[in-house]
């Protein structure tokens, strides 16, 4: 049983690398995932303190901090302060981190669609099963 669970959680992390490389062969933008992320919850919160965004998504302070200067310098995202308190800086995403948001999100649906339906709709029955009572687990 050991040797399967082991081969299954190697298995497991080669899927999500080939995925993500697959990804980004796709993907005309040049950030990553933890840059996708970040604009997402932006997308969803608006313009946020980036230590709630970090909070968020579970980064450190100073990953958030590499995070929101990259998406600057690229201007997918801005900072903006506070007009009843200059000190309190804000991130917000611009229109262009919103078209590279809608990008990374158009680019996995297809390549998610194009990867599952190579599964017989038996086996998409049976991937579910198994992602819903892994999913009950960690939400113990």
């Amino acid at each position: 049983m050991n040797d399967s669970i082991f081969h299954l959680i190697r298995l497991a992390e080669r899927f999500n690398d080939a995925l993500l490389i697959r990804f980004y062969e796709n993907y005309s933008h040049p950030i990553g995932i933890s840059s996708i992320l970040a604009l997402h919850q932006l997308h969803l919160q608006g313009p946020s303190k980036p230590t709630a965004v970090a909070k968020e998504l579970g980064y450190t302070p100073g990953s958030i901090t590499n995070v929101a200067n990259k998406l600057i310098n690229q201007d997918y995202a801005v900072r903006q302060y506070d007009e009843q308190d200059r000190r309190k800086v804000l991130l917000a995403i611009t229109e262009q981190g919103e078209q590279a948001l809608t990008d990374a999100q158009q680019t996995g649906h297809t390549l998610r669609q194009a990867l599952f339906e190579t599964l017989t709709d038996k086996e998409v029955e049976q991937f579910l099963s198994i992602y819903e009572k892994l999913l009950q687990q960690l939400e113990k």
